[in-house]
């Protein structure tokens, strides 16, 4: 279930919503500021999580610990 951003085109509230479906049309997702059915989702830049301590060691990729 992704979480979307949007921008109700009725009041200029910038909100999140999290969508049960990529289907569902804009004009079915509600303002929790106005109340209005105008919301439009923007366009956003993904999550990217990094955990620095960690080695990928699956086969794939670099890894310097016991490849020659």
């Amino acid at each position: 279930m992704p979480m979307y951003d949007y921008r109700c085109e009725n009041c200029g509230k910038m909100f999140e919503e999290l969508i049960w479906s990529s289907i569902i049309p804009d004009d079915e997702i509600q303002c929790p500021d106005c109340g209005e059915y105008k919301s439009k989702r923007q366009l956003s830049a993904p999550s990217v999580s990094s955990n620095s301590s960690s080695s990928h060691t699956h086969g794939r990729g670099c890894s310097s610990s016991g490849f020659s």
